[in-house]
């Protein structure tokens, strides 16, 4: 944030702070790739959540939610393209690719379909429906999903070459691996059957769930540090997909010296991680040393 001048939580609502930001992993720390935005509320408040902005190490978060007493009016809006920061980010997206140019993979991320699902209808209201009021929790995320699917449209007419759902609350720390392939696994085929590359984040221990998310169609599934045996993590995807991660972004790449961070991410790709990256967002205070080395880990290890 430094050295682009670039901080939250203006950087998550002014185009020419996003961009400034996003180009400066590529550009000063070496990411190959320019990911963005840097929170998880865009779809959030373009369906109604009140967002509050947080602060230069905290990321915004959703306030209130808008459908918990009426999920029957959850629907997509016709003019979904012109609400909140969605066309602030289609406009991101436009200068990312002339200023990265074209052999620079754009990745945008967002919520995901039960992420968002929660936000609208409240934590405990999605959960506890998954038993008591399973018709309508479907109906919700049909919905939901089919936001993700338009979201992704519009930033792949803007340029991106990937988008990226992040679905903490799908994840088998929160869902039952029984109830994701009934409620959440749905919507992530549909979603992948648009046009363009999908990849999905899932938080914590993805393993009961990761043969089900193999099958969805991503073309990548970002994983993190707590599937500690990559080697049974890749032979239960197989040729189905890439494993992306999974350096801890609150320990190593945070805390950690760089021949610790060599280390770690050496035993990543030999467990077999087809994509080195952290297993979650960088932390706002995280030192550009650590994240160029995690770059050189990688470079080293194929030399």
């Amino acid at each position: 944030m430094h050295e682009s001048g670039a901080f939250w939580p203006e950087a998550h609502f002014k185009a020419e702070k996003m961009v400034a930001l996003a180009l400066a992993g590529h550009k000063i720390a070496g990411l190959e790739a320019v990911r963005y935005p840097f929170c998880l509320t865009v779809l959030s408040e373009a369906m109604g959540c009140k967002v509050k902005e947080g602060k230069e190490d905290i990321q915004p978060s959703p306030g209130i939610s808008p459908f918990a007493e009426t999920p029957e009016k959850m629907e997509l809006p016709l003019d979904i393209s012109e609400r909140g920061r969605i066309p602030m980010i289609a406009e991101v997206t436009s200068v990312l690719r002339k200023e990265a140019g074209e052999n620079v993979p754009l990745i945008a991320g967002m919520e995901g379909p039960a992420s968002l699902s929660s936000r609208l209808l409240g934590t405990y209201i999605f959960l506890t429906w998954t038993l008591r009021k399973p018709k309508i929790l479907k109906e919700c995320l049909k919905v939901t999903g089919a936001v993700c699917s338009e979201y992704a449209e519009i930033l792949f007419e803007a340029g991106a070459d990937a988008v990226c759902i992040v679905d903490g609350i799908a994840g088998p720390d929160m869902l039952d691996p029984k109830d994701f392939n009934a409620f959440a696994r749905p919507e992530y085929e549909k979603f992948c059957r648009g046009k363009g590359i999908k990849l999905v984040h899932i938080c914590g221990n993805s393993i009961p769930i990761l043969k089900s998310l193999s099958e969805c169609g991503f073309e990548g599934i970002s994983i993190e540090e707590k599937v500690s045996d990559l080697q049974a993590a890749k032979k239960i995807v197989g040729k189905n997909t890439n494993l992306i991660g999974n350096l801890s972004s609150s320990g190593v790449i945070l805390k950690g010296k760089s021949e610790e961070i060599k280390a770690e991410a050496w035993k990543c790709l030999e467990g077999g991680i087809d994509v080195l990256a952290p297993g979650c967002g960088i932390a706002p205070k995280t030192p550009t040393q650590n994240i160029k080395a995690l770059v050189n880990a990688r470079d080293e290890y194929y030399i």
